[in-house]
């Protein structure tokens, strides 16, 4: 079992900037690759970015690319999502979640992961 616990929604004006951050506890965190999804009311769960189990491959949905930076720090078992100039359409709840991670795979899809926090919700105002 991984138990993941988000932080850092809130409410930002269009153009600002998040930091949101993904405590885990349980297995070894090292063993797994991590993803952030968002939910907006009345769509489905989308994929947000990744990063391997190391670190060292990361992959970004096109509509956050240039925008949103995931990182990880396997020393104090997080990872974060620093979101920069966000806008209106970014307005979701944010979930955080665990993938096995072998062979430094960088799962984009929610049916890869097998443990998820409970979100937190960002909003993003024009």
């Amino acid at each position: 079992q991984v138990q993941l616990v988000e932080s850092g929604g809130g409410l930002v004006q269009a153009g600002g900037s998040l930091r949101l951050s993904c405590a885990a506890s349980g297995r070894t965190f090292s063993y797994y690759a991590m993803g952030w999804f968002r939910q907006a009311p009345g769509k489905e769960r989308e994929f947000v970015a990744a990063i391997s189990k190391s670190g060292g491959r990361t992959y970004y949905t096109d509509s956050v690319k240039g925008r949103f930076t995931i990182s990880r720090d396997n020393g104090k078992n997080t990872v974060a999502l620093q979101m920069n100039s966000l806008e209106p359409e970014d307005t979701a709840v944010y979930y955080c979640a665990a993938a096995w991670g072998g062979n430094e795979i960088v799962p984009t899809t929610r049916y890869e992961y097998a443990y998820w926090g409970q979100g937190t919700q960002v909003t993003v105002s024009s």
